[in-house]
């Protein structure tokens, strides 16, 4: 009777394959944390197929794997290729493959896991970053040949503190240093760099800055490839030289400051000249300068040797004493010329003279003439408009006669047409 029993509540209960297998494809296909899925691993194989690519991933440890296929054009939108033995961090979808039994991911896309995802997103900002212009040489500025005054930004307790200080003082001597403290490692660091840039720029009297900090690991070392500090030495108002202890590649830090050294001891080197080089390059200047003179001075002492050859060649005492006879000829034509002139403007005036004298009212006077005024000065040229006992005025060679008209006579013309004779009384 057990046995019957039992035998009926098997057969009530039992599935078949395929149900059991569609039951275990609804609860993985439709599980909202199983449709979108994040999953890394390592990659333990990988088979390409027309269709798509096959791969398996693994824990490191290797005791959990788990299929994925990548179907299609998904394959050419991967960011991270997947490879045998790389890390790899994948997004997809978990289905089930009924005829197998087997459940596996369907990969849209992979990444890299671990440095390789760190390297992917440097790649990335690195990327936007130089898309935007921050690296481009033409944005660089020269050094400044001799600055005055150097601002540096470090911890005050790292090494490259005291190894930028101790360079800059063997090589140049008397140049001020103002320290702008920043933290150099950690979270907090990226903002307390951006801060003490803005410090100096505030303060406006460093020609230069030097971005500086001795070796470290890559964590150690992230903070100089994040954006804030990228952007900050970018748009610095005061050149930026960094001075980074590593040897592995160029930090973005690197890449947007004016100039990059590989330590902080090669910074102070670049940013300053030696002082004794300065020395000895103004004596060359000097020695160089006095070889120019020197040549220069032969070459116009040579030019005057010259010269006065070429003057005893032409026979100067000669030369002068032509100009001298041709002096003398222009000056006996200069004297007759002149004396001609002379005479020509005598004679002239001689004429002038006796012209005048003939115009001369005392010479007429002389000739027996006489002037007749009326009361108001004017001369009196005709009888007309004299008045009988009105007085003149009469002006002779010696002497003025005062009269008055006693009869105004007609014009002598007139009268002889009519037989008339008058004559002119004078008082």
């Amino acid at each position: 009777m057990n046995s019957h029993l039992s035998h009926h509540l098997i057969l009530e209960t039992a599935l078949s394959v395929g149900g059991i297998t569609d039951y275990i494809k609804e609860l993985l296909e439709e599980d909202a944390n199983l449709t979108q899925v994040w999953v890394y691993g390592e990659v333990s194989s990988a088979s390409p197929h027309s269709k798509g690519l096959f791969f398996t991933l693994q824990d490191s440890n290797g005791t959990a794997s788990i299929r994925c296929v990548v179907w299609g054009n998904l394959v050419k939108q991967l960011v991270q290729m997947p490879k045998k033995g790389e890390q790899l961090l994948v997004l997809g979808s978990l289905s089930v493959f009924q005829q197998r039994g087997e459940y596996q991911l369907r990969v849209v896309q992979a990444l890299p896991a671990g440095e390789g995802l760190q390297a992917l997103r440097f790649q990335q900002l690195r990327n936007r970053l130089q898309a935007e212009g921050l690296f481009d040489e033409e944005r660089k500025r020269s050094l400044p040949s001799h600055p005055q005054t150097i601002a540096v930004v470090t911890s005050p307790q790292a090494a490259a503190w005291g190894d930028i200080q101790k360079t800059l003082k063997q090589r140049y001597p008397g140049l001020q240093v103002l320290l702008s403290p920043a933290i150099v490692q950690g979270e907090q660091a990226p903002d307390s760099i951006v801060a003490a840039i803005a410090r100096v720029e505030k303060d406006s009297r460093a020609q230069v800055i030097i971005l500086g900090r001795g070796g470290g690991s890559v964590e150690d070392l992230a903070c100089f490839n994040d954006e804030r500090v990228v952007r900050a030495i970018a748009f610095s108002s005061i050149p930026i030289i960094t001075g980074i202890g590593h040897e592995r590649d160029e930090s973005l830090a690197d890449l947007a400051a004016d100039f990059a050294a590989h330590t902080p001891t090669a910074a102070a080197e670049k940013v300053v000249p030696r002082f004794d080089d300065l020395v000895i390059e103004h004596q060359e200047r000097v020695l160089h300068l006095r070889k120019v003179i020197t040549r220069q001075i032969e070459r116009e002492e040579t030019r005057v040797l010259l010269l006065k050859n070429r003057l005893r060649r032409l026979r100067i005492d000669r030369f002068v004493e032509e100009k001298g006879r041709s002096l003398s000829w222009l000056q006996q034509r200069l004297i007759q010329a002149t004396n001609q002139q002379f005479d020509a403007a005598n004679q002239r005036c001689q004429l002038l003279q006796q012209k005048l004298a003939t115009l001369d009212p005392k010479s007429v006077l002389q000739r027996g003439y006489a002037v007749v005024r009326n009361q108001a000065g004017g001369i009196v040229k005709s009888g007309e408009g004299l008045q009988v006992g009105e007085e003149l005025l009469i002006q002779l060679d010696k002497g003025k006669v005062k009269v008055e008209v006693r009869e105004v006579l007609e014009d002598l013309k007139p009268q002889r047409r009519r037989g008339r004779r008058g004559s002119q009384r004078l008082k």
